[in-house]
């Protein structure tokens, strides 16, 4: 396991991350480009859903209540206009100002209540990271121009798949697992299924069924389905990672 990054470096990885995807974009030829990780967006649709979810969110940490979302009052217009870079330059500088103005500790509410994740605006920071990251991948492959993912957004962001985005979707459907992941980097997570849930770092007591091992930019792509399962190394019961992997994209 791995310590999440300090807020302040959060907050830079936010903005290097979306100014990346912005940069891709800024050369590609054609904005109507489809794009490879979610194919029924265009570019276009990719800068104006990254500028949309960092409105949201500024909206929301503003509100400094993790009982509910903002109203859509609150929100404003979520609606790209003007030049679209600029427009998704100020989206994500109206996110930054009201992460830095609340402080990592201070409540917002989120999604994944159910994780048992932190509801702060620091576990909000944490998010858009991997928010900004992937899009900014997703951005770089329709230009055929991948990067892998930084490796301070990479390593956290393996934990935060696991903890925040599975813990958050209830009962393992299938029998009971235990997987391993490991970063040739260095760092390991283990994750137990069950019928309570996704739970990161169970207490000892057995061996995992199925370990995974990749550079950790590569286990957070596929993770999020950017890259196959077959990108990645895979020992063990591969039944158990396909189904996880099904299981953790379905709508």
């Amino acid at each position: 396991m791995t310590s999440t990054p300090p807020f302040p470096e959060l907050l830079s990885l936010i903005e290097n991350r979306s100014a990346a995807l912005r940069e891709a974009v800024a050369a590609a030829p054609d904005r109507t480009a489809r794009v490879p990780g979610c194919p029924d967006w265009s570019l276009t649709d990719l800068v104006a859903h990254l500028g949309a979810v960092h409105r949201f969110w500024a909206a929301t940490v503003s509100e400094a209540d993790d009982s509910r979302p903002p109203a859509p009052e609150r929100i404003g217009d979520r609606e790209p206009h003007g030049d679209l870079l600029e427009w998704s330059a100020a989206s994500t500088a109206l996110l930054l100002a009201a992460l830095r103005d609340a402080g990592p500790e201070d409540p917002s509410w989120a999604w994944w209540a159910g994780s048992g994740a932190p509801l702060t605006a620091g576990a909000v920071a944490r998010h858009q990271v991997q928010e900004a990251a992937v899009h900014a991948y997703d951005a770089q492959e329709t230009i055929g121009r991948p990067e892998p993912l930084p490796a301070a957004v990479a390593v956290d962001g393996v934990g935060e798949f696991l903890s925040v985005g599975l813990g958050s979707l209830g009962a393992w459907p299938h029998r009971p697992a235990r997987v391993g992941f490991h970063a040739v980097e260095g760092p390991s997570w283990t994750l137990d299924l069950s019928p309570v849930g996704a739970r990161q770092g169970p207490a000892a007591s057995g061996e995992p069924v199925t370990r995974v091992q990749a550079t950790a930019s590569d286990l957070v792509l596929a993770l999020y389905c950017r890259i196959p399962l077959s990108a990645v190394r895979v020992d063990g019961d591969r039944s158990v990672a396909e189904q996880l992997t099904v299981w953790s994209n379905s709508d």
